[in-house]
């Protein structure tokens, strides 16, 4: 067995292999089309974060990165009425005659 460990492996660890892992964490599949195990999965998506915080991803180009959006100034949804936001409807699906 090699003496690299984790630690060494994300400190030599290229752009382009960082991509790649990167793309596989994605899709759960290996470039050839083999899907990662969850060991695997869960391997590369420690390394990709280690290899973002090492080299200060900028944080909208980290994987996981969920932009904040808004829909208009006023994004509390309290000038929506009870009808269009699906409130007061019967989520159960049965009638209550039933």
């Amino acid at each position: 067995m090699s003496d690299m460990t984790f630690e060494r492996m994300i400190g030599q660890m290229t752009p382009g292999i960082y991509q790649s892992l990167k793309q596989a964490v994605s899709l759960r599949k290996w470039p050839d089309g083999r899907f990662l195990t969850p060991e695997q999965t869960e391997l590369c998506l420690e390394a990709v974060i280690r290899y973002e915080a090492q080299h200060s991803v900028p944080e909208d180009q980290r994987v996981g990165y969920l932009e904040r959006r808004t829909c208009g100034a006023d994004s509390s949804g309290s000038d929506v009425s009870p009808e269009l936001a699906g409130l007061g409807q019967d989520v159960g699906g049965g009638s209550s005659s039933d």
